[in-house]
């Protein structure tokens, strides 16, 4: 079996076009598993405390697309969440479940912006020890 870990944000298009990646490998639903990843970041800690309780990757979009995607494509799927470093989580995911790559969803930024503002991308790619895949944004 191919384990694949699909760290997804709150693109859908984007999510979609790494599902369209996972999909298009050979014999895809009989030889891949796929692990649908959501990080929340410091950013979702804005939440009242009272809708804590209903912070599940479950109830974000582009995870819910994902997973119908994958599923309709006969692709086993696992939902996974974590929350803190994005990069680090993302790194650490793919160790406990020893995947085989990790499929990424790019986006389009300028030169400055990647200096100024860093790419997860990026740093996973030059940090993990696995195939990494880069797919387009999905957005034409």
């Amino acid at each position: 079996m191919h384990r694949v870990l699909i760290p997804v944000d709150t693109n859908e298009d984007r999510a979609l076009a790494q599902v369209d990646y996972v999909t298009s490998l050979p014999n895809a639903e009989e030889a891949v598993e796929a692990y649908i990843l959501f990080v929340f970041t410091e950013n979702s800690d804005d939440l009242p405390q009272e809708f804590e309780k209903f912070k599940s990757a479950s109830r974000i979009g582009s995870v819910r697309r994902a997973q119908e995607a994958l599923e309709e494509a006969g692709v086993e799927v696992t939902i996974l969440e974590d929350s803190g470093d994005t990069e680090d989580d993302i790194l650490s995911e793919a160790d406990a479940y020893d995947v085989d790559s990790i499929v990424l969803g790019g986006r389009k930024r300028s030169p400055v912006g990647k200096a100024i503002f860093g790419s997860v991308a990026q740093g996973i790619i030059l940090s993990s020890d696995r195939p990494v895949v880069v797919t387009g944004s999905g957005e034409e």
